[in-house]
């Protein structure tokens, strides 16, 4: 007979499980993280602060969609898993807090807390796992193997700087990136498969979505805090209220129709592990990336309405919606659409016309051309829906 508190650690599966309230203060960490991510490309607007910023999102990014795939399976009631979570959280507070200096003075302290966060998870979950799901156990064998593997990349690359340093950390994140692609391929071990993954579909989707509320929350933050330093005159209110607008339209393209249609196609899959690996997992990232990238553009606007707009900030400006509206895009193909909206790509082709033409225009100019091509995008979208569903109401009767 199993051990009772081993055995407790896991989530009993009796239908849909929900999304703890553990879990959402676990993520706190993680729109701490993101608003560090943020601020981090406002003051390092150029190309090595982009890559720079890129790496750390991309690990941070897992950290957190790893954690959100172990608590499927784990039951965060139990005091264990609450333990883990909260030890997770310190770990991640650390990595967050380093952010900013983690190309610098503080490289050694983001390595170290991001290395025990990953591989204190993943041996916390195959000893929970063992004797009760033996597939899954193996896979968190393989798992806790390839980050044992990424784990010295992390830390020479804490004690080494400048190039070297992102040479050895781009190298642990593309590794990283590559293992669940690869299925995590072991010596000895062979493969993972999609089929042993057996999660709870509607409790990722909720978690992704929870998370994409939270990344777009923080970008309201930013914004405000950045516009109540300004003086309240016309422009400056103009300026907040375009911000608000293309945050509001980030949320309707995702949650409106797409996120309800993916978890519908989610739970009615009979591989849920691999929607679960390619829409939730990797395809949320450029989502998330772009949030991020469009929020760091919308504070420098509002602080900025006139005069030139430099290339990068033109490129954040203009990559970071577009970025969010490609990965939204794809999402939608791969979880349930079937093709690729048509809406979404026709704005990707206006952000690429609207591209050439930043140059000749001044930070509002261009901030406000930005929230009209997301809106128009969320707008057609939304009445193409709308009369494919009145057309398919009409044929059935």
């Amino acid at each position: 007979m199993a051990e009772k508190g081993t055995h407790n650690l896991l989530r009993a599966r009796r239908g849909e499980s929900r999304v703890e309230f553990v879990e959402l203060f676990f993520d706190l960490v993680f729109v701490f993280a993101v608003t560090r991510l943020s601020h981090r490309l406002i003051e390092h607007p150029d190309w090595r602060g982009a890559i720079e910023t890129f790496v750390l999102l991309v690990a941070i990014w897992w950290s957190w969609i790893n954690t959100a795939w172990v608590t499927n399976w784990l039951d965060p009631h139990r005091t264990r898993v609450r333990l883990l979570l909260f030890a997770l959280m310190g770990a991640g507070l650390v990595a967050s807090m380093s952010i900013p200096e983690a190309f610098g003075s503080r490289g050694a302290y983001f390595a170290i807390a991001y290395v025990a966060m990953e591989l204190g998870r993943s041996l916390f979950t195959l000893l929970a796992l063992r004797g009760h799901d033996p597939a899954n156990h193996l896979n968190f064998i393989r798992i806790f193997l390839w980050q044992l593997a990424m784990a010295p990349l992390w830390i020479a690359g804490a004690w080494v700087e400048g190039d070297a340093r992102l040479l050895f950390w781009s190298a642990a994140v593309l590794g990283w990136s590559l293992a669940p692609i690869l299925y995590f391929p072991v010596p000895g071990l062979g493969r993972s498969r999609a089929e042993d993954w057996n999660i709870d579909p509607s409790h990722l989707a909720e978690r992704c979505g929870l998370f994409l509320i939270l990344a777009l929350g923080e970008s309201i933050l930013v914004m405000g805090a950045t516009f109540a330093d300004q003086p309240w005159d016309p422009a400056s209110l103009a300026g907040f209220g375009l911000g608000l607008a293309g945050t509001i339209a980030m949320w309707w393209l995702y949650f409106n129709i797409g996120s309800v249609r993916a978890v519908r196609e989610f739970r009615g899959s009979s591989v849920p592990g691999r929607i679960g690996r390619l829409a939730y997992t990797y395809l949320h990232m450029p989502i998330v990336a772009g949030i991020i990238v469009a929020a760091a553009a919308e504070e420098w606007i509002v602080a900025h309405l006139h005069g030139p707009v430099s290339l990068e900030v033109a490129l954040g400006a203009i990559g970071g919606p577009a970025l969010f509206l490609a990965g939204t895009a794809a999402f939608k193909r791969v979880s349930g659409a079937r093709y690729w909206p048509l809406s979404h790509l026709v704005g990707l082709g206006a952000f690429a016309a609207l591209a050439a033409a930043s140059i000749w225009l001044e930070p509002y100019q261009l901030g406000l051309a930005v929230v009209a091509l997301l809106v128009a995008t969320a707008i057609w979208e939304t009445l193409s829906l709308r009369a494919l569903h009145r057309a398919h109401a009409d044929g059935g009767e």
